[in-house]
């Protein structure tokens, strides 16, 4: 009998096209961070926010005209990933047509508590409660239909950012409709709670390499700005923000057979071993610490994430003694995102005025990769 041949895997091309939506407090500075780093890699456009914005109009719906240059510039864009709050037929003005939609959802029980930290002064429903463990004992007392713009982190935030109505009644008729039309919209729907194996499945999904799917965790906080849940608290989050916990629900079980289906779950805990030892070696490579730091201990104002809320936000500091090129690729590695927004935007808009800061940036114009 015949030896059986080998099945060798299609070779595919990496796709160049697409589209994050980034959600609020899901690991998704993180997945920007990839998604920049990957732009640059092959020179592509990306959809940056226009003028002296900082983000895709939000919280307004996503319009066109939010995209610097869309004017010129017309469908040709290749990335788009910064915040925006999802409006598939204006996102269609932008991005061509064989796009790859992606997003990440986070549970929702870890995810208020950390909008609940970073928002804190933002969002009134958050800033007139004591902890989050008062303001779930009885939301409603907090939380009013007049701050319904600045509230919207406090309720159902991923619904909100995938264009739909935070505050709407939860019916099964209406959130099943909702479901089918985010499955319809997205080609990949990522779980923070996984993120290793999210970035794998990302991978393999848009045929990109391990190292275009590196990265260091950004936008994070210390631990001590961390509150703690109770049970009740845990169990009143899945009615008060019963849509988003539907919502992750549903597209955590598609995740799970996803993985089954296109790589299995031998390949995928040796796939996501090669990361974290890869991960690991360019920590050792790029960072003075072997971890991230807080505020206070970042040497570089220009390696500063952005500080909000009750929130510690960490960052890296560099070693010191880098060859210019490793240092180039530690420095993006660990850029927070406005600082990286600002310089992508300074490249691909070298004729606009630059966006006001308030940081300074490491470098502004392009260099080798």
């Amino acid at each position: 009998s015949h030896e059986e041949l080998p099945i060798t895997p299609t070779p595919c091309h990496a796709k160049t096209n697409v589209m994050f939506l980034k959600t609020h407090k899901t690991a998704s500075s993180t997945v920007l961070n990839i998604m920049f780093r990957f732009a640059e890699r092959y020179n592509l456009t990306v959809a940056l926010p226009a003028d002296q914005l900082f983000h895709l109009g939000y919280p307004r719906t996503f319009l066109a005209r939010f995209v610097e240059g869309f004017e010129t510039i017309g469908q040709n864009y290749n990335i788009m990933c910064n915040h925006l709050r999802f409006n598939l037929s204006e996102v269609q003005k932008v991005m061509a047509a064989n796009t790859f939609y992606f997003s990440i959802l986070r549970n929702p029980i870890t995810l208020l508590e950390s909008s609940y930290i970073y928002y804190k002064h933002y969002a009134p429903a958050f800033g007139s409660s004591k902890d989050v463990n008062e303001f779930l004992a009885s939301p409603t007392k907090f939380y009013h239909p007049a701050d319904y713009r600045q509230n919207i982190y406090a309720r159902n935030i991923m619904w909100f950012d995938f264009g739909y109505d935070n505050n709407a009644e939860d019916n099964t008729e209406y959130t099943q409709a909702v479901l089918e039309e985010i499955e319809q919209n997205f080609h990949l729907i990522l779980i923070a709670d996984y993120f290793d194996e999210s970035m794998i499945l990302l991978k393999h999904t848009l045929c990109w390499d391990l190292d275009d799917v590196i990265y260091f965790k950004l936008n994070s906080r210390s631990y001590d700005t961390v509150q703690t849940l109770t049970p009740e608290s845990e169990e009143r989050i899945k009615a008060w923000c019963s849509l988003d916990w539907k919502l992750y629900l549903h597209f955590n079980q598609s995740f799970w057979r996803r993985i089954e289906e296109t790589i299995g779950l031998k390949v995928l805990e040796k796939e996501v071993d090669h990361l974290q030892t890869r991960q690991k070696e360019l920590m050792e490579t790029c960072l003075s610490e072997q971890e991230a730091v807080g505020k206070d201990h970042i040497r570089s104002k220009g390696l500063l994430p952005f500080q909000s809320g009750a929130a510690n936000i960490l960052g890296y500091n560099l070693k010191q003694d880098l060859d210019n090129r490793t240092l180039r690729t530690c420095q993006k590695m660990v850029m927070p995102e406005l600082q990286y927004m600002a310089y992508l935007y300074s490249v691909q808009h070298p004729h606009k005025k630059r966006k006001a800061l308030g940081l300074p940036l490491l470098w502004t114009s392009p260099q080798e990769k």
